[in-house]
């Protein structure tokens, strides 16, 4: 496995749309393992998607399993060609992100989604959610449409914010 670069604001490649994948084999899951070190490598990263490290393809892992809120959660989920097929409330909420480093933002999003994607092998799945975990979700399905949370923060003088300082391995500087 391996810790792959992540891409950053300015970088005009995280405005690009993301293809569906077709092939689910070895090579695949492959990058999924890389994918997932990166996330961890990440200081205090819920989530992470494919085209934030380069690969333009709509593969997307979301870890909600150490968040209190809401409870019960669906926890560690690798989900492939994510599609958001129900919504419904809206909620502002604080966001960061690891290909925005310095700054987070109150962006508004649904407070209940359901979502249908594949697993890694290609298997159908569907999922009902809501709270922190449904926003995580639709923030990085966003990165597949080539969005940031950035690009959502209503106003950019009102609602976004100096991140903290963060050292390596995720623990915040003093």
């Amino acid at each position: 496995m391996a810790i792959l670069e992540i891409l950053n604001i300015p970088d005009e490649r995280l405005k690009q749309v993301s293809e569906p994948v077709e092939e689910f084999g070895d090579e695949h899951r492959s990058f999924i393992d890389d994918l997932e070190e990166t996330r961890q490598h990440g200081p205090g990263a819920v989530g992470i998607a494919a085209p934030q490290v380069g690969r333009f393809q709509r593969i997307i892992i979301v870890d909600v399993s150490n968040t209190r809120k809401p409870v019960p959660n669906h926890g560690y989920m690798i989900l492939v060609n994510p599609e958001i097929v129900h919504w419904d409330g809206y909620e502002m909420g604080r966001e960061g992100c690891l290909s925005v480093p310095d700054y987070t933002g109150n962006v508004i999003r649904a407070t209940h989604i359901r979502v249908k994607a594949r697993d890694p092998f290609g298997k159908p799945l569907e999922y009902e959610m809501e709270g922190f975990e449904a926003r995580a979700l639709q923030h990085e399905i966003d990165h597949l449409d080539g969005m940031l949370f950035t690009d959502r923060v209503v106003s950019r003088r009102t609602d976004l914010f100096q991140r903290k300082t963060y050292q390596k391995g995720g623990s915040k500087k003093k």
